[in-house]
């Protein structure tokens, strides 16, 4: 996925149905979602340092200005799925320079639990129920 001429970087996230696309390029640390400014985007402080962890774990938060385009789901389904695509556009940086192994981001990123995908998603709701689990209040007389 990398782009050797512009050094730019590309991951896809997922979270419940949020897709996110995400591009780094060498830059000061801007993240930028959907046009917007993070802080604009997510304005939940705690949601964006959720966000942010992976370049905080491999310590490239000021090394990459990220660009995501994110649809589907809602805030949280978002923020993860721009995590897990932040981490996945690292792992292609990572791949693309050379280091030793005991170096490598994926090992610190897959320790801290960013590297794997949540693949939790809302469960269907069943006929004759009143949501997936849930059952009509039941009457004995």
């Amino acid at each position: 996925m990398a782009r050797e001429s512009k050094n730019i970087y590309a991951g896809t996230g997922r979270r419940k149905t949020s897709v996110a696309r995400v591009t780094l390029t060498s830059g000061t640390g801007k993240i930028i979602v959907n046009g917007h400014d993070v802080n604009e985007y997510f304005q939940n402080k705690l949601v964006v340092l959720d966000l942010c962890q992976p370049l905080e774990a491999t310590n490239t938060k000021e090394m990459f200005d990220i660009t995501v385009k994110v649809k589907g789901g809602g805030l949280s389904g978002q923020a993860g799925a721009t995590r897990l695509g932040i981490t996945r556009a690292l792992l292609d940086y990572d791949k693309t320079t050379p280091s030793d192994s005991e170096n490598s981001f994926r090992k610190t990123l897959k320790v801290a639990g960013f590297v794997t995908r949540d693949a939790r998603k809302k469960e269907r709701k069943k006929p004759g129920l009143k949501k997936a689990r849930r059952a009509p209040q039941f009457s004995k007389r």
